[in-house]
């Protein structure tokens, strides 16, 4: 079935999942269209990069698009009935831990599945302009669907707007405040002013160095540590070097991504072979410190920080 053709079935479903709901709760229509079925629920305006929307005021069957949506809800105790994920193969990040096991795969980030997330009857989806705006009108057919503006805005503003679509901002404040004290207190105890932090993904036959822009970048920058300059900071998260230019990435401490950390080769010999420009390269998990944005990601990145600055030297 080619692509054109699924995305007929996925409108059809999802007008079919629309008309049930509405029939049964007021599903996706604002309180004015349901006959007060919404009013009675209780519901809330969220200002949205489409304009208002009407959401619940407690969702409980919500859909995440988006790794910091999916990250955000679940350290909010919404747990969502299904996501999309970066890869189907390596399904919802462990690192969130065992009450998100259960969430069922909608699809990828960048594909969601339309007819999979109608089948979930959500209350509440929650995607990206930038990403799934060929999407919305199927997707809000089937619940209320807010959208964030872009997955490049600073994560910790997108975690204050899904704490509000969710009605737990202060809950959503909260949690980046415990963030933030514990950078402070990581920066304090290990004494990181002065010091510089790079983050390497190995990509192919590339070397991605991230910027202070990125999510665990600023993290590293939270913890008191400064990125080494480089004029593409201004306006970039990344940028790639070849091998060859590893030397580019000097500074105090070298953090490695990995999909396996434990793994012998995990860091490349292009790294280990420049010990006095890269010394102790440190290999952490690429699930988190690359796409696991958000409270739980951010959580998760200092407890490898701290694990880090604790070795002896």
């Amino acid at each position: 079935m080619s692509r054109s053709d699924h995305r007929g079935v996925a409108v059809a479903v999802g007008i079919l999942a629309f008309g049930l709901v509405a029939c049964s709760s007021g599903g996706g229509g604002s309180a004015s269209e349901s006959d007060g079925s919404a009013d009675e629920q209780g519901t809330r305006t969220v200002e949205t990069v489409r304009g208002n929307v009407e959401v619940p005021d407690s969702p409980m069957r919500i859909v995440t698009l988006e790794p910091v949506e999916l990250d955000t809800s679940v350290a909010l105790g919404v747990v969502p009935v299904g996501t999309a994920v970066l890869s189907e193969a390596t399904g919802v990040p462990a690192y969130l831990g065992d009450e998100a096991a259960s969430i069922e795969t909608v699809g990828t980030v960048a594909e969601p599945r339309i007819e999979s997330i109608a089948a979930l009857k959500p209350d509440l989806i929650l995607g990206t302009e930038t990403r799934h705006a060929e999407y919305y009108d199927q997707l809000a057919s089937i619940a209320p669907t807010v959208f964030m503006a872009s997955q490049s805005d600073p994560w910790q503003d997108n975690v204050d707007f899904v704490g509000r679509t969710l009605g737990r901002e202060d809950d959503a404040q909260a949690l980046l405040g415990e963030y933030r004290d514990r950078c402070s207190d990581i920066a304090t105890r290990f004494d990181t002013q002065g010091r510089t932090a790079q983050l390497i993904r190995p990509r192919d036959d590339v070397l991605t160095l991230y910027g202070p822009l990125s999510f665990a970048g600023s993290t590293l920058e939270c913890a008191g540590f400064t990125t080494p300059p480089r004029p593409e900071w201004a306006d970039e998260i990344s940028v790639d070097l070849s091998p060859e230019l590893v030397t580019e990435a000097r500074a105090d401490v070298i953090v490695v991504t990995a999909t396996d950390p434990s793994d012998p080769a995990a860091i490349p010999a292009a790294i280990t072979a420049n010990p006095g420009a890269l010394p102790n390269p440190q290999a952490v998990d690429q699930s988190y410190w690359i796409t696991g944005v958000g409270p739980r990601g951010g959580q998760a990145v200092l407890d490898d920080i701290e694990r880090i600055l604790s070795q002896p030297n």
